[in-house]
């Protein structure tokens, strides 16, 4: 069980990393479209859900370090 917390945790955090930089690029690209009076206003909302996904696997990936680490101390 120790093992499958641990590549869970990994998966999650890793995941959840790349995910917020590809938001927040997206984000950057979707200001740097509104600048230009460009259509940015799905690329920002796009940006928005995949910011906010890139946090919940990273707070779940939190979940199952706290899950490791108590079955450590048993």
């Amino acid at each position: 069980m120790k093992k499958r917390y641990f590549n869970y945790w990994l998966i999650f955090a890793i995941a959840g990393l790349i995910l917020i930089g590809l938001g927040l690029s997206l984000f950057g690209e979707a200001i740097i479209a509104k600048y230009e009076r460009q259509n940015w206003f799905w690329l920002g909302s796009l940006s928005l859900i995949i910011v906010n996904a890139g946090i919940s696997l990273v707070g779940q990936s939190v979940v199952y370090r706290v899950k490791l680490i108590r079955e450590k101390e048993q």
